[in-house]
């Protein structure tokens, strides 16, 4: 397995471009099974989760050529609605082929998914959205399996809100009879994005972006051609990277607009953080303190969950004790015994962390856990004052992040990928 060396101490300067947004293109993607003729994705990210998808969507029958940033999904042979184990452990976010192939084809067989081991995180809401457009649901020896001549509208109440839940029941509706009411969905921009997509492919989406959804069904639907919206937690985690190594960074399409909390609270702990034209500018003395912060992490337009794990790792440099508390996932914390390894002093009480900073970080060999911890730990290399960090299973990281070594190596970061390495 690969591993990531960092030697730290070095401030960050320069310009860098966010890729495109990887919770966006995954049920982009998965939206294709939609339509026959050939879709076009653009601005695609070169991620693992894409590769994963891609070749999801080949065994599903469709002919998928996949050279970031472009990504063409045309029909292919017949489509076998059936998405086995063994992809769908990869990734969680295979479960959203159920509402298109279902929609589609008028059954499928999805396993449960797998993905970060994070916490629990369950589709119940997805089938109880499914069940009550007209599809018979039932679990046999880990699949989902699902049947309906033709899903019929309805209204779908989530018990709480759920992104790829409402996203799955998007794309269902899109193909539904009749007109579907989706209420407390979820608000990310992602969501919006399928929105967007869905509307070029000749369904009629309303509200997508807000917590009620409507959506009028469409007999077929049309392939589409479309740009992916930029990566708001890959521009989030560049931006608190550059607030903790220190200097001056220049973020080319970072989406500023769907950060406002995260740089609500870099402002609050001491960051410039401002927009320039297409870029945003993000500035710290790194001999200036950081001011402690305390975050909750909410869904969207609250601070991301996604976001936790880099904050953290600012924290542990400023001058005082903050608080994280985790609304979103019950195991979220796994980060904090490796960044204990390099000194900082967090203390967990269930949901919430403790961050007392003010102790300098050390580099040490470090094993990521998940993806956003994986960008935690690198993170926290930059600002290591002395040592070496090697960041191992970093094949989590090159799950959302593209080039992440690279692109900080090109604001002046001491980072290299070590292929092949043991951990």
């Amino acid at each position: 397995m690969d591993s990531i060396r960092i030697r730290g101490g070095k401030p960050l300067s320069g310009k860098i471009r966010i890729s495109g947004a990887k919770n966006a293109a995954l049920p982009i993607l998965c939206a294709t099974l939609l339509s026959d003729g050939e879709s076009l994705l653009r601005n695609v990210p070169a991620l693992r989760d894409i590769d994963t998808t891609a070749a999801l969507l080949r065994f599903l029958g469709r002919d998928v050529q996949a050279a970031a940033p472009l990504v063409r999904v045309g029909a292919g042979s017949d489509v076998r609605p059936e998405a086995p184990y063994e992809l769908v452990k990869q990734m969680r976010a295979s479960v959203m082929v159920l509402g298109p192939l279902l929609a589609r084809f008028g059954r499928a067989k999805v396993s449960l998914p797998g993905g970060c081991q994070i916490g629990t995180r369950p589709v119940d809401q997805h089938l109880k959205g499914l069940e009550a457009l007209g599809a018979t649901i039932r679990l046999s020896r880990g699949y989902i399996v699902a049947e309906c001549k033709r899903l019929r509208g309805a209204e779908v109440v989530f018990d709480l809100p759920t992104v790829t839940g409402t996203e799955n029941l998007m794309m269902a509706a899109a193909l539904a009879k009749g007109r579907t009411t989706l209420v407390n969905c979820a608000r990310e921009p992602e969501v919006e994005e399928l929105g967007r997509v869905l509307n070029k492919m000749g369904a009629r989406v309303s509200g997508a972006g807000t917590d009620v959804i409507h959506i009028e069904g469409a007999d077929e639907l049309e392939p589409f051609d479309h740009a992916i919206i930029s990566d708001r937690i890959e521009a989030g985690t560049y931006m608190v990277a550059a607030a903790a190594a220190g200097g001056d960074v220049l973020l080319e399409n970072a989406p500023l607009e769907d950060l406002e909390a995260v740089a609500a609270k870099l402002r609050q702990a001491g960051v410039e953080v401002g927009r320039e034209g297409d870029c945003v500018r993000v500035r710290r003395d790194a001999a200036r303190p950081l001011r402690p912060v305390d975050v909750t992490t909410a869904p969207h337009p609250g601070f991301p969950t996604d976001m936790q794990a880099q904050f953290m790792v600012l924290m542990c440099l400023a001058q005082g004790t903050s608080r994280i508390v985790e609304t979103i996932f019950e195991n979220r914390f796994m980060h904090v015994p490796e960044l204990s390894r390099m000194g900082a002093h967090i203390d967990v009480d269930g949901h919430t962390a403790l961050v007392h900073g003010g102790a300098p970080l050390s580099g040490a060999t470090v094993m990521a856990t998940d993806l956003r911890a994986s960008a935690s730990l690198v993170i926290a290399g930059l600002v290591a004052s002395e040592g070496e960090t090697e960041v191992l299973r970093v094949y989590h990281l090159d799950r959302g992040y593209e080039f992440m070594e690279r692109k900080l190596a090109q604001l002046g970061a001491d980072t290299v990928r070590v292929e092949g390495r043991n951990g």
